[in-house]
């Protein structure tokens, strides 16, 4: 097991219940995937969630390397929990495509939230060499 990269990001939860507050639904659509408003929105604290998984993409993409400019697009990339609980990622588009080329298996990630604030920390973990 190699590690490949490591990110994190911080975020204030008002921020994106404004952005939330100014641009409503379109901004959520353009961001998020339906699977990702679906949880978000059915949380008591919804802002706090949606925060928590903003701040887990930009943590993916730090550990990815790369920014949204190179053909990734937000919802490329979508964090949802497992039945357990711990959040997992998985990649389409323009993200899996950097996954391919940077040989990524998996991506651990970390999240946390409170009233005021949502942080993520994400490992891209790389695949075996080639035999």
């Amino acid at each position: 097991m190699t590690v490949v990269g490591i990110g994190t990001d911080i975020v204030e939860c008002l921020r994106i219940a404004q952005m939330i507050e100014r641009h409503g639904e379109l901004f959520i659509a353009r961001v998020f995937t339906p699977e990702e408003i679906e949880y978000c929105s059915s949380r008591k604290a919804a802002t706090q969630h949606y925060a928590a998984f903003w701040a887990a993409k930009e943590a993916v993409l730090k550990a990815l390397g790369t920014s949204w400019v190179r053909g990734i697009g937000w919802r490329d990339i979508e964090v949802l929990n497992e039945n357990e609980g711990h959040p997992r990622v998985t990649f389409g588009g323009g993200a899996r495509e950097v996954c391919e080329r940077r040989r990524v298996a998996d991506m651990l990630i970390s999240i946390s939230h409170c009233r005021t604030h949502a942080v993520a920390f994400a490992t891209a973990i790389g695949a075996p060499p080639d035999p």
